[in-house]
């Protein structure tokens, strides 16, 4: 089951069990509470009528019925009155009160619904009963009215008649509990209704928390998945970045990301040390070998030439542990640590002047030009370092005596773009995509009539890397002869 459905599923049944048991409690409770407020008005209302009927009870001679008097033409007008009346949308149209009188014995002296009753003893019921013995008396019955038989239920509520400080009888109000049956039922109707639209609104809130959920743990998954496969090669560039969801959730993402982070700079670390150490055997092994012939007598000129390649050698191991460091410095960076507006054009040419001496030595010509070049904005140290690799190696690759081509234009709010040109033996379009990883070379020129050279290929990585740290571009083409080199950076007004 997926992981959303067993979210889904987990809220329902906790929201169905709990709206159950609510639900319950409320409709069961509905009746009692109605009920113990109409008990609660009943007494009131009998305590009222006790004290309006104990002067005529008390008048009343020993086994005389209260036939007229106040209390009786009371009760009959009220009995007459008609009513229409609205009581929160429902509609009352009878008044349903029954009002019965007894003496000290309790005897039946007055009964507003059942004349017939008048007379009889009334003793033998609980709510007379337990008046007349000064407590609280009232029951719940089935009842006539007027000698039809009422099938609902009917509330007594007695109340003692005094006088002279003596109970000299009982009056009891009565009421059926149909009179409140609609009120009960638009109650529980109220309730249901109302369960039921929060079990609704419970339901969309439990899809709409559990597709959150499930949108932000798919968010980790994708990010989990994307880090994951993510080439130890690539840079931090080409880690996926992690989602932004808040709490927890972000926590793990964030510490997801920490963790990749870590282990692709230990697995790039561990390459690194594997293709330094295979970068580093093949000059060792010279070294190594030059050092062993020169132990034996050689010809001059065959020790000079072993010396040579010792120095070369040596030269060699010295630029690949340098660049090392460099590209390690430059890897380490997220952003460029001191960008300004740079004339582009001036550095170019400290650039030129540095490697002069190069230049001269191979009888290299550098045709340098450009066209509304303006200023970009960059790191002042990075850049001349990329520069100064790329015409570093445009040196190693050209002929001697041939001709490097450098342009350099752009347009103010465009971006800047800095080409290289030399007439080497250039690199094959297989090899074009691969330039500027680490340890990536193509066959060099050959040195001295021996076999073609290879560089490190970390001086393209260097560059690379601060290009990006630009948020600029390094790119190449096949030049026919030889290369160009492009790097690409935003332009800046300064």
């Amino acid at each position: 089951m997926h992981l959303g459905l067993r979210l889904l599923f987990a809220f329902l049944a906790i929201t169905g069990v709990a709206a159950f048991f609510v639900l319950r409690v409320f409709v069961t409770e509905i009746k009692p509470s109605v009920r113990e407020v109409m008990e609660d008005l009943m007494v009131d209302t009998a305590n009222l009528l006790a004290e309006v009927a104990a002067p005529e009870l008390a008048q009343l001679p020993a086994g005389a019925v209260l036939e007229v008097g106040d209390l009786s033409a009371a009760v009959a007008s009220y009995r007459q009155r008609s009513v229409d009346v609205k009581i929160w949308g429902l509609h009352k149209t009878t008044l349903d009160l029954r009002v019965v009188l007894t003496d000290a014995t309790g005897r039946v002296v007055f009964d507003s619904g059942t004349p017939s009753a008048v007379g009889q003893d009334y003793s033998r019921w609980r709510d007379v009963t337990r008046t007349l013995r000064g407590e609280y008396g009232a029951r719940t019955s089935r009842s006539t009215t007027e000698g039809v038989a009422d099938p609902s239920p009917v509330m007594f509520v007695a109340a003692p008649v005094r006088s002279g400080g003596h109970t000299i009888g009982a009056m009891v109000v009565a009421k059926p509990m149909s009179s409140i049956a609609p009120f009960i039922e638009r109650a529980e109707r109220k309730v249901l209704v109302a369960g039921v639209v929060l079990l609704g609104l419970s339901l969309a809130i439990g899809v709409a928390v559990t597709l959150w959920t499930v949108r932000a743990v798919r968010q980790l998954q994708r990010f989990a998945l994307a880090a994951g496969n993510s080439g130890a090669e690539g840079s931090r560039r080409s880690l996926p970045a992690p989602p932004d969801l808040p709490g927890e959730l972000g926590e793990l993402a964030r510490a997801m990301d920490q963790m990749q982070h870590r282990l692709q700079g230990r697995e790039r670390l561990e390459q690194h040390v594997r293709a330094l150490t295979h970068e580093l055997k093949s000059p060792l092994a010279a070294i190594q070998g030059a050092a062993e012939l020169l132990l034996d007598p050689l010809p001059e000129p065959d020790r000079q030439r072993f010396v040579r390649q010792v120095g070369e050698q040596s030269q060699r191991l010295h630029l690949l542990v340098e660049q090392m460091l460099e590209l390690s410095k430059v890897e380490s960076l997220q952003a460029p640590p001191a960008a300004s507006a740079l004339d582009w054009a001036d550095l170019t040419e400290q650039v030129l002047a540095e490697h002069r001496a190069a230049l001269e030595q191979r009888a290299l010509r550098c045709n340098w030009s450009r066209r509304d070049a303006g200023l970009v904005l960059a790191d002042h140290a990075l850049l001349k370092l990329a520069l100064s690799n790329l015409l570093s190696n445009a040196i190693g690759h050209a002929p001697q005596g041939s001709e490097l081509t450098l342009e350099l234009r752009g347009q103010p709010g465009h971006d800047t773009l800095w080409s290289l040109r030399d007439r080497g033996p250039g690199v094959p379009d297989y090899a074009l995509p691969r330039l500027g990883e680490r340890f990536y070379t193509a066959p060099g020129p050959a040195s001295e009539g021996g076999p073609p050279t290879r560089g490190s290929g970390l001086g393209l990585a260097i560059v690379r890397r601060v290009m990006w740290l630009h948020g600029g571009e390094l790119r190449f083409e096949s030049a026919a002869p030889g290369l160009r080199v492009l790097l690409t950076l935003p332009s800046s007004q300064g």
